[in-house]
């Protein structure tokens, strides 16, 4: 299978009937695995950034799939584990603090993609990335979509399982450290989470790259 240059797959302006659009182009033209890969994290002060990237079988749709930041924690969950017992494959990765530090949460974002993606099992022949950022070292043709957990089936999965997993992670590391709030605010930059940076200063999970105090 060659895959067609990005330009005769996807034409800028493009108005797309649904969100399994750029799944069925790309399936009409020979490629049958197909990843989407999303993050969660990037803005937090406490914490990995995550990624996963899922493969879902062709024109496979999972009813309630969609953004992950548009659905309660609740749903959430029950659709996460959907997404894992019925994708074709699936991955999450991290980026720790200090790799964060190390290279900025930019490219630790897109290293924790990369990882994710270069994971799955069997392996993409494309991959469609959230957001306007090429992953680098990635090997793989991709597309960059901006908006991509609302527009794309498989990076709105991929956006799930992210955000699912770093919630569970953060929710573990409240019981080491509940004095943050990581219970409710997931080490995003909230008044509870300053106020406890405050009284007890950083912890080791926290990024020392970014601003810790108001």
């Amino acid at each position: 299978m060659t895959t067609p240059p990005q330009h005769e797959l996807f034409a800028p302006g493009d108005t797309l009937p649904d969100d399994l659009a750029f799944e069925r182009r790309l399936l009409a033209r020979g490629v049958r695995r197909i990843a989407g890969t999303d993050e969660a994290g990037r803005g937090c002060l406490a914490g990995p950034v995550v990624a996963a990237a899922v493969i879902l079988h062709p024109g496979q749709r999972i009813e309630g799939v969609t953004d992950s930041k548009a659905i309660p924690a609740e749903r959430r969950a029950v659709l996460a584990e959907q997404i894992r017992s019925q994708a074709l494959a699936w991955s999450v990765a991290t980026c720790s603090p200090e790799e964060i530090d190390r290279l900025n949460i930019l490219w630790a974002a897109m290293e924790a993609m990369r990882r994710a993606v270069t994971t799955l099992q069997p392996s993409a022949d494309y991959v469609l990335i959230d957001g306007s950022t090429d992953i680098p070292r990635l090997g793989l043709p991709a597309r960059t979509l901006v908006k991509g957990d609302s527009r794309s089936h498989s990076v709105a999965a991929a956006s799930i399982l992210a955000k699912t997993h770093r919630d569970a992670l953060m929710l573990a590391l409240h019981v080491e450290h509940p004095g943050f709030g990581w219970d409710s605010n997931m080490g995003y930059p909230t008044e509870s989470h300053y106020q406890g940076l405050a009284v007890h200063g950083p912890t080791i999970h926290h990024r020392r790259s970014f601003r810790l105090s108001k």
